[in-house]
């Protein structure tokens, strides 16, 4: 009959013996099978014959108790707080290379930015003709978020709302969104292609996130644009089992990749990207959860180079709207933990909900010209005061640090692409000379080690 609960109780009795005598819980079977009932997760299956369900008076059900995995989150207060301590990386900040965040805004292209103001005309008065809509508005703010960075193949864009006449919910053509070239390469994905060369040219790999990887696969899309700009790309996909993940990371390190696209949920939570010191939010989604997590995966014990996190907008749209709320959550998010002050942030909305607080802006064109890089500047500044102070690196010290990289392209590859390419097939018989693992503190098979 042993268990999870009784796990606890013996790990609890050799930390805290008083606390668990004065509780009422005896040490031996029967205080372990009290403390089962009161804090484990017990699961009754009551039996009952076929010759039951007759109309009879006997009784001949029976009733099992089986433990199943699990506690109650009662214990946490009850045994452990008193005697648990909470380190956080901010904690050893001192001793860990600088970590940076950046809001880079992109001007769109014209011809995308006049169909962009189109359907975002539509959906702001579909939106506000059906105030309330939910599953309308996320859908609208769904293809405002994805339009400037996969402008094709969305065509037409339905919602639906309800007919009190017919008392169901029926269709209606919100707006039809225009289909440009996939041959050109979009002023965002231009820009991500100057940058990543900027970092390759120092060594520094590079980590790229975007969210829409279903029917509209963006990170298709920059896998192609990436791998026609001459770099060397790989995409993280979700078949890839998550236990495999990280020795998929080391195959790719070995095949010489430079660039690895997924989507941040699948590497916030076990994985260390030590190996890609540069690490770009094309596009963020919704959760703050995901976005914390998938920022830090390369500033963990055991980095050795400055930690830099960008994120890409595409400026005036519902991108930024979108990033500049998602910092804002993150300073309340931050302040709730303790972690800062809150002196000095002013304006902090009460929504709990983001799509909400997209439409509403969308509708009311509030905070126009309110930038995402205000916002998260707010941020850098709260964890500049409150964070442990980082160890003074003088511009010699940085500047060998940064010869310790070894270049990854040659002057060739490097030189500034035009402002518009075209995009021509690739030679799947190309092969790609692998380089030297990268030297950020990586080594094969110690990726979940605590400390390098």
């Amino acid at each position: 009959m042993g268990g999870y609960a009784d796990d606890l109780f013996n790990l609890f009795y050799r930390m805290t013996p008083r606390h668990m005598g004065a509780e009422g819980f005896a040490a031996g079977v029967s205080g372990r099978r009290d403390f089962a009932e009161r804090y484990g997760v017990l699961e009754s299956i009551e039996k009952i014959p076929d010759a039951d369900n007759a109309c009879t008076r006997a009784q001949k059900t029976t009733v099992r108790q089986v433990r199943k995995p699990g506690a109650s989150p009662l214990v946490f207060g009850k045994f452990l707080m008193a005697s648990t301590a909470f380190v956080t990386l901010e904690d050893i900040a001192a001793y860990l290379p600088s970590y940076e965040e950046s809001v880079i805004e992109v001007e769109m292209d014209v011809e995308l930015g006049e169909a962009y103001a189109e359907i975002e005309h539509d959906i702001r008065e579909a939106v506000k003709q059906n105030r309330g809509n939910r599953s309308l508005m996320s859908l609208m703010m769904h293809r405002l978020l994805l339009y400037p960075d996969h402008p094709f193949g969305i065509g037409e864009i339905w919602g639906k709302r309800f007919n009190p006449h017919l008392g169901c919910l029926e269709p209606f053509l919100v707006t039809t969104a225009t289909d440009l070239s996939e041959d050109f390469v979009y002023a965002k994905e231009r820009r991500l292609i100057e940058d990543i060369r900027g970092e390759l040219g120092r060594g520094r790999r590079c980590q790229v996130y975007a969210t829409f990887t279903g029917e509209h696969d963006v990170a298709a899309r920059l896998e192609r644009v990436l791998r026609q700009a001459g770099l060397r790309v790989a995409v993280l996909r979700p078949t890839i089992p998550t236990l495999k993940r990280e020795l998929w990371y080391e195959k790719q390190l070995r095949d010489g990749v430079e660039v690895v696209i997924c989507h941040p949920k699948l590497v916030e939570t076990g994985l260390d990207l030590l190996a890609f010191p540069t690490l770009y939010f094309y596009e963020t989604g919704y959760s703050l959860h995901t976005l914390r997590q998938a920022s830090r995966r390369s500033w963990r014990i055991g980095q050795k180079h400055p930690v830099r996190v960008k994120f890409f907008v595409s400026k005036d749209t519902t991108q930024t709207t979108c990033l500049r709320l998602m910092g804002k959550k993150m300073l309340v998010a931050l302040m709730m933990e303790g972690k800062f002050s809150g002196e000095g942030i002013h304006s902090l909305e009460s929504d709990d909900d983001m799509m909400s607080a997209m439409a509403r802006e969308l509708v009311e064109r509030g905070h126009v010209g309110e930038s995402a890089d205000a916002v998260w500047a707010d941020l850098k500044r709260e964890r500049a005061q409150h964070m442990p102070s980082m160890p003074v690196v003088s511009k010699t010290e940085a500047a060998e640090e940064d010869a310790q990289l070894l270049p990854l392209l040659s002057q060739e590859t490097l030189a500034a692409s035009p402002p518009a390419v075209h995009l021509v097939e690739s030679d799947p018989k190309r092969q790609q000379r692998a380089s030297p693992l990268w030297p950020t503190g990586y080594a094969e098979g110690e990726q979940m080690l605590l400390f390098a």
